[in-house]
């Protein structure tokens, strides 16, 4: 089962063609022409600033087979070596095609859709507010182990990445994890009317857009809707639920699906006990469920992700996956991680960690920073945490304090982070020991008067504060 020509005429018309006519394969489908490769699906679509359809010359050079268009840029035609794809005429030949339509997005979500009816593998969904992408990543790995998985590429998990998630689905894939991301009410529940999820892991629910959805409860909410949108325990359906978050547990009483509770609570079907962190070289617990209990060595980092872990293993062991094999690949070395490990000044550690950041994200941060083994000074540059809503004032204060517990040196970056160097201060940091600058740039030339020596510095923000910008400069410190 991989997507030929067949596959998207009977779509477009209702008829299926008779073995061997048009089955040519469709590579994958790309919506930015520079990841077109030979064979692949161009998607047109218009954004903010630029207009896909003015760059469908420019996926055919690269190799598309077929570019889907607006009907409003029929003049890409005329600009391209290509055929008309129609619901009334049969495709020929092994040219390149466009196919118009009313609107490039929805037909690629109805594709997909279409598509996803016909996998017969197994669809596991993740959210949370913080961690999905880990996650994912590591329920991938462990049900690796008995074979090809596909997973969402990156953290593409809006509405645009899950359909082309979804298309990407073959017979090979005997299960399908994906990441999915929300801003409102609603767009889960969309995501998994495309998907049907067999089973559902929710991480954690914390202020991450808060802002936008106006109180923790609509985030519970918003949340819920993946839990709420699985087939019941006798069709299969297995809702993976953090027992230490009250927000997540309470989502069981939304489900007829089976119920299994991860964490460190007493209560947890699958639970770790016997926690212990190696800094730099992983974690380290027991993991145990119902009579059975085994070692297990984390590659990731920190003490959080033991969590992750736990997430990875309840979904295993829903689907009958021994424990064996659970901890198996548990152990294997990780495919992603957010958090890498990069080179300073003076043989410094950085911890980059900017990819993106909550007060719960940044303060396991902060666990890790503290976990580091040896005498090196600890320097925590924090940048401002974004969309936190009516939690931004507090959430700053509170990874403030954790930071001067942690830290050595301290460095606020953004209008925001003034609530963390203040609450830094106020829980006990030398005031020399916090600075507050207004960009990355400013942060930069801090670093560099004050970084004299080998160190560990922790980078941490928000997508938003473009933090990288202070990695790799400090990559280029002169010794």
């Amino acid at each position: 089962m991989s997507l030929t020509f067949a596959d998207l005429f009977e779509f477009i018309s209702g008829v299926r063609l008779a073995p061997g006519a048009a089955n040519t394969p469709l590579g994958e489908f790309v919506v930015d022409s520079r990841e077109v490769r030979t064979g692949d699906v161009f998607v047109a679509l218009a954004g903010e600033r630029v207009d896909g359809a003015d760059y469908v010359p420019a996926a055919f050079e690269r190799g598309a087979q077929l570019a889907v268009v607006a009907d409003a840029r029929r003049d890409v035609l005329a600009r391209v070596k290509a055929q008309e794809l129609r619901s009334d005429s049969l495709p020929y030949g092994n040219g390149a095609f466009v196919w118009f339509v009313p609107d490039p997005l929805v037909v690629l979500q109805q594709f997909a859709t279409w598509w996803r009816n016909r996998y017969i593998g197994r669809v596991v969904g993740v959210t949370g507010s913080v961690g999905k992408t880990t996650t994912k990543e590591l329920i991938a790995q462990v049900l690796g182990v008995r074979g090809p998985v596909l997973k969402t590429a990156g953290n593409r998990n809006n509405a645009i990445g899950v359909p082309l998630t979804l298309l990407r689905m073959t017979e090979r894939h005997r299960f399908s994890v994906l990441e999915m991301g929300m801003d409102r009410l609603g767009e889960i529940e969309m995501y998994c009317q495309w998907a049907r999820p067999h089973i559902g892991v929710v991480t954690l629910i914390g202020p991450v857009h808060l802002e936008k959805l106006g109180s923790m409860e609509n985030i519970a909410l918003a949340k819920s809707e993946l839990i709420r949108a699985l087939p019941p325990a006798a069709e299969g359906g297995v809702a993976v639920l953090n027992a230490d978050d009250p927000r997540v547990v309470a989502m069981a009483s939304l489900t007829h699906a089976r119920v299994l509770l991860y964490g460190l609570a007493s209560n947890a079907d699958v639970r770790a006990t016997d926690i212990t962190s190696h800094g730099l070289d992983g974690v380290s617990f027991r993991l145990h469920y119902g009579a059975a209990s085994l070692p297990v060595h984390l590659k990731l980092l920190g003490r959080h992700s033991v969590h992750t872990a736990l997430s990875a293993a309840a979904v295993a062991l829903s689907q009958g996956y021994q424990m064996e094999e659970v901890v198996q690949g548990l152990g294997d070395e990780p495919t992603q991680l957010r958090l890498v490990v990069a080179h300073g000044p003076y043989g410094s550690l950085v911890l980059d960690d900017c990819y993106n950041a909550s007060p719960e994200s940044t303060i396991a941060a902060l666990n890790l920073l503290e976990d580091i083994d040896g005498d090196m000074p600890r320097i925590a540059v924090l940048g401002d945490m974004l969309e936190l809503g009516d939690a931004e004032q507090p959430g700053h204060e509170e990874v403030g304090c954790r930071a001067a517990l942690v830290a050595d040196l301290i460095v606020c970056v953004g209008e925001r982070s003034r609530h963390t160097a203040r609450a830094a201060r106020e829980c006990g940091a030398a005031a020399d020991a916090v600075q507050h600058v207004a960009d990355n740039m400013e942060a930069v030339a801090l670093l560099r008067k004050k970084v004299n020596e080998r160190s560990v510095i922790l980078v941490k923000g928000s997508r938003g504060m473009h933090m990288e910008e202070i990695v790799a400069a400090l990559g280029g410190f002169d010794d």
